[in-house]
């Protein structure tokens, strides 16, 4: 497994006591140290069968709103949307599981599958 996430984001933090105490192994990827691809983010969506892009994006965080993201994203092209969200992985909603089944969690999704097993 890998958990893709921030160290000093809570839910994440949240989501490996989750991981350890059901005695898990996982690596982690710091967002913001090891970015995220266009072509990863593309696959992980797909994988992940989100509903829109946006649900990749971190609607929260500072960069989102001083970017004014939310009135453009729907102007963009998906392949920009996923080459802008590459740029810079505090725009990635996070945390974020890969399982060694190839099954991608993204954001609340992650809690809610570590709770059923």
């Amino acid at each position: 497994m890998e958990l893709i996430g921030l160290k000093k984001c809570s839910t994440c933090r949240e989501v490996e006591r989750l991981l350890e105490a059901q005695g898990l192994t996982y690596h982690y990827r710091e967002i913001n140290m090891d970015r995220p691809s266009a072509q990863e983010l593309k696959t992980w969506y797909q994988q992940a069968s989100l509903s829109s892009t946006k649900k990749l994006v971190n609607t929260s965080g500072q960069l989102y709103r001083g970017m004014g993201l939310k009135d453009r994203w729907d102007d963009l092209s998906s392949d920009q949307q996923f080459e802008l969200l590459a740029t810079d992985g505090m725009l990635v909603k996070r945390p974020i599981l890969l399982t060694d089944q190839g099954q991608v969690f993204v954001g609340p999704d992650v809690k809610a599958y570590l709770n059923q097993h």
